[in-house]
């Protein structure tokens, strides 16, 4: 993949990630800024996977559950040479592969999500079939806070336990906002460490804004459990009038807004 410091990707996403929602005018920046810089570690430091050869068998799997950031994938794979850059421009576009969830027609994208609560019954399914064919890769998925309302996350996380499948990693990004207003007041899913390994999982809580600690936390070595990781983010990092802003869960900028932001970005 293209060599590129961390810091750097995160801030060249950023404002890939601004120009695809403005020029599309479409939704869903705030969700993509919370979680960029999770997905960039994941593909500078993390992941075994190469743009020449997406479907090699041993690579690693990444799986983006809540598709409707798929911007700040969209924007690391471009950067990372999965495809060209200048596709970005046609984000949300009729006829465009680019679409507003994350669609596997993208090169790079290992499955069509958006639809909550689907990504991670799809990536213990892929850890399971890697035990089975005794290949050593790993499963990467990475999942919002509010996404844990949906049952059948519960369910897979059961099975994941049961079969001690310790080649999966699920990552929640947890910025404690969804679609209209706070974790708690949707419907409240705390405390969650209690209820993690209560269900038989390695947890550890991590910021989710510094490279260095979401580095270390994924290099960790595995026990023989799957690993959840509370990921503490802020929606809409990066620019401080969408920070922890509900609004923009589905607000795209306006032209003043636009031009502001790209000036607050390249300040970084």
């Amino acid at each position: 993949m293209l060599k590129i410091s961390t810091p750097l990707l995160a801030k060249q996403s950023r404002l890939e990630i601004l120009k695809m929602i403005y020029n599309s005018q479409s939704a869903h920046i705030g969700s993509a800024f919370s979680c960029i810089d999770i997905i960039c570690v994941i593909y500078n430091d993390i992941l075994n996977i190469s743009p020449k050869n997406i479907k090699f068998k041993k690579r690693d799997i990444f799986i983006l559950s809540k598709g409707h950031a798929c911007s700040a994938l969209y924007a690391v794979l471009a950067l990372k040479g999965f495809f060209p850059k200048n596709k970005l421009k046609t984000y949300g576009k009729d006829f465009s592969y680019l679409m507003s969830h994350a669609s596997h027609h993208v090169p790079g994208v290992e499955f069509s999500s958006g639809s909550l609560g689907h990504g991670l019954p799809f990536g213990v399914g892929n850890a399971l079939a890697l035990k089975i064919k005794k290949i050593n890769s790993r499963v990467y998925v990475l999942m919002s806070d509010g996404e844990l309302n949906e049952g059948s996350n519960w369910e897979a996380i059961m099975f994941a336990s049961h079969h001690k499948l310790n080649n999966l990693t699920f990552i929640i990004d947890n910025n404690n906002l969804q679609s209209l207003t706070t974790i708690k007041d949707t419907l409240n899913i705390y405390p969650l460490e209690s209820k993690f390994r209560s269900f038989g999982l390695d947890y550890e809580s991590v910021n989710g804004h510094d490279y260095r600690s979401l580095k270390r936390v994924l290099k960790k070595k595995h026990p023989k459990k799957p690993r959840v990781i509370i990921a503490k983010t802020i929606k809409g990092k990066g620019i401080k009038k969408m920070e922890n802003k509900v609004i923009w869960h589905y607000k795209p900028p306006s032209k003043t807004e636009f031009n502001d932001f790209l000036a607050e970005l390249n300040n970084l």
